[in-house]
This record gives C-alpha cells, structure tokens and sequence, in this order.
C-alpha cells in the first residue's frame, strides 16, 4: 500500500504542486485516510521495539544530512547573527512554550512540560519550503532560516532525551546521575561521532586520489556513515542522535568538497523517510483527535507558533541589520514537521499512557497548523519583500 502511495505521489507531484499540496500534506492525508476508522487498511503499531528503532534511525539520517548541508551558506552564515537564534532565541522559545504549557494545563509535571516544549520548537523547514526557495525573500533571512534549521534539532535532541529520561528514570536514580549519565552519553557521542566523520573524510579523499574510489560509488559509503556513526555511539553507551549530527559535521567539508552529488543518495534515503514521517504523522492525527481536540491544546500550539517562537528571536536579532519585517519574518516561518513528529513518537514509546497522549496531542495539533498558516502565508509575504526590496549589498551582522 505505501509503495503503492509513493508511485502514484512521484507521477502527480508536480501537478499537485500548482495547487499548493506538498508531499507532507498528501502522505500526511493519506495516513488519516489509510490508518483511521475500525477497519484500517493500514495497520501501525507504534509501540513495538522495532518500530522504536526505525524511528530512532530516521532521526539520526535527519540529524546527519542537516548537520552536512551546514556549509551551504557557511560565509554568509558567519555574519547573519544564526548565533544568537541558537544561542538565545532557542532557549527562550523552550522557556516560553513551558510557560505557556504550565498556564494552560496547570497541575501539568514540569519535566513533562518541558518534553512537551522540547518537542514543539525544533523548526523543520519542509512546510515552509517555498519560502525558503523564493529569490523574492532577502538572500540573509533565507540563510538565517537555513542555517538554524540545519542546527537547532542537534541541539536539542540531547536535552530532549535528558528530559524524557526523568519522566520514565527508575526510582533510586537522582537528578545529579541523570546529569552525569547525560554529559557522559554526549561525551561519548561527540568522541564516536568525530571519529567517524573524520575517518570518513580522510578515507574518502585517500581513496579518491588513489583512483580506488569513484564519487558516484561513494554515495552508498555516504548512506552507511550516520548508521554507523549512531551504531557506534550506542555500543559505547553514547548518545546516537549527538553522534549523528557530530559525524555530519565533521564530514561536511570533505563532502562539500568533493560535490554534493556523492550525497544525493542519502539526501534521497532522507526524503523517502521523512514521507514516512508524514504518513505516521497522519496515523498518529486520527487516533488522536479521533474524538476532537480540546481548546487548551489549539491554544498551545497557536502560542507555541506565534509568540513563543516569535519574541524570543525579535528579541535576539535586536541591534543587527536586519530589518523589523525580516526579524518578524524569521520568527514566523520557523515552521514545524517531521523533527517535532519523530520526537513525539519516541515521547509516545517511552512515556506513560497520559504522558504519552499529551505530548502527541500537543504536537499533532502545532505540526497541523504550522503546515496549514505557514503554506498559507509564504505567498504574501514573497509578495511584501518583493514590493519592498531594498536589494542590501551587505550580509546584517550585529550592530557597531
């Protein structure tokens, strides 16, 4: 039935592209209409080992090809002030969403709140990919928007796997051997995530000059290394998601050095999960609401989109050359998908049943708008920069 759906998706894309219906939107659909009712024609059982596992795997592939696509706009990157989203903006958005959650679910436990926060904020930028690919749209707040996206979910998968940690910990476990167990796995994971992305790299280049190697045959070494990089991790007892990201780092500058056409496979592999994402985000979106959505929870993920995203980074980019549109811009088209939903779903396998259903609850319903008010507002706003283009010479970098 699935590889059903992705032929019939590669054969009408572009037609449903005129209309305004992305992959996320038709594979999303598809699994609200395949997996929901009481005789589903599609059957997904979320709470298996494997399928914990595939999961785990599809976010180390994401966390891997976001960290190598870092480089793209890396000159321009040093001086658009990705810093200070990272550095504060991100942080006050996961402060501000658990604020939020503790005012509209009050009695709600604080660590839950913050997997909840931790879940909601990482942007993934596929529902706002025609914005992201307008030449309408200043090249800076393109590259902003590229380069948190390509960062923040590596950063935030440590402190969410911390976070769930306390929820589900064993009694007898305190708070400071949490801690310590968290920095040591990401010790661990930054130590097997460097090795592999630098052996990686210096094998590839020896290998290539020494005619042993071909670019199109490296693209399935390419595939290989952040499985490896996570399966290494693990065994070491690190974190997989941290070695992912790291390895992707690391094997950025020979990647790019070498063409990015040797990446095209994993990029693909990539892709085709990500569609998977989707499709159990649909699955995920019929079980849930099956029943209705409380307001409570429209009201979160309308805040969690508009004010807990948007102040913190108006806030950081105070002082730099951006202008008050291009700040608001930022802010809004951070827009959620599969990071979020790959998050939600291992909050749904290892937490609680109450536990469980409030983190996905909270998820569905920000992913759902962001892909509705996000799609919706890409064109006006290519629009408001296209009749106000000032055509800046200068990247904006902080204020002197």
């Amino acid at each position: 039935m699935l590889l059903s759906l992705l032929f019939v998706w590669s054969l009408v894309a572009e037609r449903m592209a005129r209309w305004s219906i992305t992959a996320p939107i038709a594979f999303a659909a598809a699994g609200v209409l395949l997996t929901g009712g009481d005789r589903p024609a599609v059957s997904l059982d979320m709470e298996t080992h494997t399928f914990q596992t595939c999961v785990e795997l599809v976010l180390a592939v994401m966390l891997f090809t976001d960290a190598t696509e870092t480089r793209d706009y890396e000159q321009l990157g040093r001086s658009v002030g990705e810093g200070r989203l990272l550095g504060l903006a991100l942080p006050g958005s996961a402060v501000l969403a658990a604020l939020f959650g503790a005012l509209l679910f009050p009695g709600t436990n604080w660590w839950l709140l913050a997997v909840a926060a931790l879940v909601v904020m990482p942007m993934d930028l596929a529902p706002a990919l025609k914005f992201l690919r307008d030449e309408r749209v200043p090249l800076r707040v393109r590259a902003a928007l590229n380069i948190e996206g390509g960062f923040n979910d590596g950063l935030i998968s440590p402190l969410f796997v911390f976070c769930v940690a306390n929820l589900v910990t064993a009694e007898g476990d305190s708070f400071a051997d949490l801690v310590l167990n968290a920095v040591m796995g990401a010790g661990y994971a930054v130590l097997a995530g460097a090795a592999m992305g630098c052996l990686a790299g210096w094998a590839t280049r020896r290998c290539l000059g020494a005619g042993w190697a071909t670019p199109d045959g490296l693209r399935l070494a390419s595939l290989a290394l952040p499985f490896l990089a996570y399966a290494a991790s693990v065994l070491i007892g690190g974190n997989g998601f941290v070695a992912a990201f790291v390895a992707g780092l690391c094997y950025a500058r020979t990647a790019h050095g070498l063409g990015n056409e040797h990446l095209r496979l994993v990029y693909d592999a990539g892709h085709l999960m990500a569609l998977a994402v989707w499709f159990t985000f649909g699955a995920l979106i019929a079980e849930e609401f099956a029943h209705g959505v409380g307001l409570p929870v429209l009201a979160y993920a309308l805040l969690a989109l508009t004010a807990a995203r948007m102040l913190p980074v108006v806030v950081a980019l105070a002082g730099t050359a951006f202008s008050g549109a291009e700040r608001a811009a930022i802010g809004w088209f951070g827009s959620r998908g599969v990071t979020s939903i790959v998050f939600a779903v291992l909050a749904y396998t290892q937490l609680d049943g109450d536990d469980a259903a409030f983190v996905v609850n909270v998820t569905c319903a920000t992913v759902l708008l962001s892909v509705v008010l996000h799609g919706v507002t890409t064109e006006p706003a290519a629009r408001w920069f296209e009749r106000h283009s000032r055509k800046p010479t200068v990247p904006a970098g902080p204020a002197r």
